[in-house]
């Protein structure tokens, strides 16, 4: 259902039981799945593939072209997945050749004012609190939360049920299941009250956290620590999410941190 006042382009693909506030406007090559809700004054433009179920909220601007001025026109996408909800003024740019598309995973929330720069990877269950700003290509976990204005660096990668402090700047990759906050960003900890409300155990969590000892809180470099880890710690899921996670960085590991215990909790 769209209301008169609302322009949408003839070659958009919209779906059945998708309500269409007045004043949005919608432009062609967009594909929108059932029973989204547009908000008024949303702006969705050439590129953006929107799942089912979706909430977009007046001011939101979806596949704008990217911020990259070596973006030459090509064709590419925004990729937003099924039950995601996107607040007032949130942007989100299309990719571009580099990879093709931006994409939101399912389930994800983005607060007002958000912005989510070109070829960025959210993963589902993601939550990015007001102003959280993402430059381009940026990579984010299953379930990570980034805290109210917080900033992170192009080509920056965050682990899967990552919280991060509002108002980081985060240059550094972030590895799954920690909390990081402070400046420079810092471990404080492993997200272990995230962690059970998703269903782990308190022995996974304690293998979670020794491994974190060592790459964090026993003065190993990065390397050692994970040829400790690789020799020493039995192989579970987790251990070779966070190996894999750490051997593959290459804007480095945020900093550990050395003083008194004084772990953040997502309460």
């Amino acid at each position: 259902m769209s209301q008169p006042l609302a322009y949408i382009h003839p070659e958009a693909k919209i779906a059945k039981n998708v309500v269409i506030e007045p004043f949005a406007n919608i432009e062609k090559d967009v594909e929108i799945g059932e029973g989204t809700w547009i908000g008024s004054n949303v702006t969705i433009m050439e590129g953006a593939r929107i799942g089912k179920n979706c909430r977009i909220f007046p001011g939101a601007v979806i596949s704008a072209i990217p911020q990259d001025l070596k973006f030459a026109g090509e064709k590419t996408i925004a990729r937003v997945g099924d039950n995601v909800t996107i607040r007032e003024f949130v942007t989100l740019n299309r990719g571009t050749k580099a990879s093709w598309e931006t994409v939101v995973g399912d389930n994800t929330l983005l607060m007002a004012y958000v912005h989510v720069a070109h070829d960025c990877i959210i993963g589902k269950g993601c939550i990015l609190a007001n102003c959280a700003q993402l430059a381009g290509h940026v990579v984010i976990g299953d379930y990570a939360i980034l805290g109210g204005i917080t900033a992170v660096h192009q080509f920056v990668r965050i682990g899967a049920h990552v919280m991060i402090a509002g108002g980081s700047l985060v240059r550094k990759d972030v590895p799954p299941f920690t909390l990081a906050a402070r400046e420079p960003l810092s471990y404080t900890g492993v997200n272990s009250i995230g962690l059970k409300r998703r269903g782990f155990t308190n022995e996974q969590i304690n293998d979670i956290q020794d491994i974190y000892r060592l790459v964090f809180l026993n003065n190993h470099s990065i390397s050692h620590a994970l040829g400790i880890i690789e020799t020493e710690r039995p192989s579970t899921p987790e251990r070779d999410e966070i190996l894999a996670f750490l051997s593959q960085s290459k804007r480095g590991i945020m900093k550990g941190y050395s003083g008194k215990d004084e772990a953040l909790e997502d309460d």
